[in-house]
């Protein structure tokens, strides 16, 4: 293209020579002869032309010819404007329609992007925390394992491997890479109890260290697998231990049941008073205490403990426990103090002394559970007639007693005549005297004693909204060490006194979560 007409005095008579990919296609080339006049463009189209690799060279070789002039605003101005590039390699689709190629592609885009979203929602990709609020910014005081860890340790999640069933979901038992044992509880997407339940048991538990409470190793938040690490019980739980199907259990002499219930005393003075916590299990059963090789009691399942404050006398909340285990203040009014604790305890000690179930045992039809027994026994004079048989007399009364009558004092109706559990391991240690409690002749209070968990049942179906609940079948339930009865209720009318926490740190990232 030509700005003027004075080709040898400006920009000139251009007279070049052209060659593309090596090979010259255009000799003495003239612009002005082909553009046909001032400010006129000119295209010209190469056809045949082979690219090999990425790379198209065109070259403008000046041979000498036409003005060699300076322009007098010292620019020459563009040659070429614009170059485009078209191929017209023809493609054979075997007869097939342009409507069936797309469709074909389309298909298969369609088939890649449903395994990969599959392969997402299994965890194997993605690698990313789950975005939900519950789990973000949680600081853990805990180890972190890779999905691919667990599945590995735990033969990806082989049957044969399972140990427990809860309402939190399996749990595996699994083997690391340096010979560790652990066990791997998983969080089924078909559980009630959900991420709420799995942060506050991460959140407890990662701060807490004590003998007589199971380790947590770690956890693994990867895509949507939700599992937590904690240290292998080769004795299981308590209740397999002492009701379980005949196979399973074990026999437990004397001595050691009063080491496990010392033990589960300790654990539990512990986190009501010696933790930087102050924390109330809410779910003391015989399920959730776990023995290692050595006996030795170790309370497992925080996913329903709360914090206390010793500036609050107590938390109103939803109820969320165990039938048969729960106090009766906590069971009709959601009323929850350290003392909850306590009377979960005082039927788990009936439990090991008569090695009988509470929930389950009833030898009249009038007796509601054994500790319904138990107080009629206390009554009678003949609270030994419910020491386990298997112990046959090998045993001490006078400390079968102190145990016996223990435990009915840890569940008195009345919390405040309730012991602590710091001076609950004195009793059993000895260095303070059991007193027998106090006898009411009064059916009316005896009936008391009972209405809570007929009550409970009934707001079950009625003012709450029950979300979890798994029974316990006599003789079958207890083959696991996560093997859950719990219920947990939403009252209504809940309403919250703890707005605040000596444990902000916890607070500050899931408060809803461990104050309802």
């Amino acid at each position: 293209m030509f700005s003027d007409n004075q080709t040898f005095s400006s920009l000139g008579r251009r007279i070049f020579d052209v060659s593309i990919q090596g090979k010259t296609l255009l000799k003495d080339f003239n612009i002005a002869e082909r553009a046909g006049g001032v400010n006129k463009g000119y295209n010209h189209t190469f056809d045949d032309i082979i690219v090999d690799g990425s790379t198209l060279e065109i070259h403008l070789y000046w041979a000498g010819k036409g003005t060699t002039a300076i322009p007098n605003k010292g620019v020459y101005g563009p040659l070429i404007s614009a170059i485009s590039v078209t191929s017209n390699e023809d493609f054979d689709t075997g007869g097939l329609s342009v409507g069936v190629i797309v469709g074909i592609v389309a298909s298969s885009c369609l088939i890649v992007l449903l395994i990969l979203l599959a392969l997402r929602a299994k965890g194997y990709l993605g690698g990313k925390l789950l975005e939900d609020e519950e789990l973000r910014g949680l600081e853990l005081q805990t180890g972190y394992f890779s999905f691919k860890q667990i599945k590995s340790a735990t033969g990806n999640f082989d049957p044969a491997n399972k140990i427990g069933e809860g309402g939190f979901g399996p749990v595996y038992k699994g083997v690391l890479s340096n010979d560790s044992i652990i066990a791997v509880k998983q969080l089924s997407s078909k559980s009630k109890q959900g991420t709420r339940e799995f942060v506050n048991e991460i959140g407890m538990i990662s701060a807490l260290q004590h003998p007589n409470l199971v380790r947590l190793h770690g956890c693994c938040i990867e895509g949507k697998q939700l599992l937590l690490v904690y240290e292998y019980m080769e004795n299981n739980s308590l209740a397999r231990a002492l009701f379980g199907h005949e196979e399973n259990r074990l026999h437990l002499d004397w001595p050691t049941r009063q080491k496990i219930c010392v033990g589960i005393a300790r654990g539990l003075a512990y986190l009501h008073e010696d933790s930087t916590l102050k924390i109330v299990h809410r779910d003391i059963k015989a399920t959730n205490v776990l023995l290692d090789k050595d006996l030795n009691a170790k309370i497992s399942d925080f996913g329903l403990a709360k914090l206390d404050e010793e500036e609050n006398t107590h938390i109103s909340t939803r109820i969320a426990g165990t039938i048969g285990y729960m106090a009766p203040e906590y069971a009709t009014r959601g009323y929850l103090t350290d003392k909850a604790d306590v009377y979960s305890f005082g039927v788990v000690a009936l439990e090991i002394a008569t090695g009988k179930s509470n929930t389950n045992y009833r030898p009249k039809e009038e007796f509601v559970y054994l500790l319904d027994c138990a107080y009629v026994k206390q009554e009678q004079g003949n609270l030994l007639e419910l020491m386990d048989p298997s112990l046959g007399s090998n045993y001490s009364k006078k400390e079968a007693m102190n145990m016996l009558n223990l435990a009915l004092l840890c569940t008195n109706q009345s919390p405040s005549l309730r012991p602590t559990m710091s001076a609950v391991v004195s009793m059993l240690e000895g260095k303070i005297q059991v007193q027998a409690p106090t006898v009411n002749h009064s059916s009316v209070a005896q009936n008391d004693r009972f209405k809570a968990f007929g009550k409970l049942a009934l707001d079950s179906q009625k003012d709450f909204d029950l979300y979890s609940i798994d029974s316990q079948p006599a003789g079958s339930s207890t083959d696991g060490p996560w093997m859950d009865s719990s219920v947990s209720l939403q009252s209504k009318d809940d309403h919250i006194h703890l707005d605040t926490s000596a444990s902000k740190k916890l607070l500050d990232h899931h408060g809803d979560v461990i104050l309802e």
